[in-house]
């Protein structure tokens, strides 16, 4: 054991008995029901430490934590600790003194869930030394794992389709070439340059003479279409070729200015 090492606490359990027990009279195991359990040598709390690879069972005073005694323990399970036959709350614990002299005690626990802890704190404290065993005999002697060989055999060779790569390009440079010309017929053409627009509408009796214009220029179209604006007639006028027809059938020529003139006029 090293003086570096430190020591760690496994478990405590405040409430422990020490019995007085007699020699063992066969080879099949210590008995509780020998031990006078309602007269009991020794009380006080129990601490298990680890110190390296050994535990230890320290059996000390409730109030002052004065030593009573204890019980190096290098392996589990192993003489140093053992279980009784008739009971899962009684164990038999070998102590020592610092002159190297031995006995054997009982202890017992009055709550099973303490005799429980007890048991499995040594039980992981032994399996930690197993696996810090196994670990250092891998350290010393590494087994080495089969390696992975990614190297190209003699005469092993590969393939590249560079083919479909050249098509897979061209085909996304066409697409976003489509992108770019379907963006650009959305564009909206930009107003005239020399031209203005008024942003009050148009009254209702220029509304009015524009629409029949419109009609009219639909029927025959005149040479001056191409001008950005038609040129108006007068309103009597406009009025009196749209609506001929219907003056001739009411019998007066001057009945049919009369109307067309109310019709324009709002």
């Amino acid at each position: 054991m090293e003086d570096g090492e430190y020591e760690s606490v496994l478990c405590v359990k405040p409430e422990v008995h020490v019995y007085r027990i007699p020699p063992r009279a066969t080879n099949r195991g210590y008995r509780a029901a020998d031990w006078q359990l309602d007269q009991p040598s020794w009380s006080g709390r129990l601490r298990i430490t680890a110190k390296g690879q050994v535990a230890y069972i320290k059996l000390e005073d409730k109030t002052s934590g004065e030593l009573f005694a204890q019980a190096p323990v290098e392996q589990f399970p192993s003489i140093a600790v053992e279980s009784v036959t008739d009971s899962s709350r009684y164990f038999v614990v070998r102590i020592e003194d610092g002159s190297g002299r031995r006995a054997f005690i009982g202890v017992g626990f009055t709550d099973r869930g303490d005799a429980f802890d007890f048991n499995v704190a040594l039980q992981d404290h032994f399996k930690w030394v197993k696996q810090q065993c196994e670990f250092a005999k891998q350290a010393q002697n590494p087994t080495p794992g089969p390696k992975l060989d990614l190297s190209f055999k003699e005469g092993q060779t590969i393939k590249l389709n560079i083919a479909n790569m050249k098509k897979k390009e061209a085909s996304t440079g066409n697409a976003k070439s489509r992108t770019s010309g379907n963006a650009g017929m959305n564009l909206l053409p930009p107003p005239p340059s020399g031209g203005k627009v008024s942003a009050q509408p148009p009254s209702p009796r220029e509304h009015s003479a524009i629409g029949v214009t419109q009609a009219q220029s639909a029927v025959a179209p005149s040479p001056d279409a191409t001008l950005p604006w038609p040129q108006l007639k007068s309103t009597t006028a406009v009025a009196a070729d749209v609506w001929g027809d219907f003056a001739t059938a009411s019998g007066s020529t001057s009945g049919q200015t009369q109307q067309s003139s109310n019709w324009v006029q709002f």
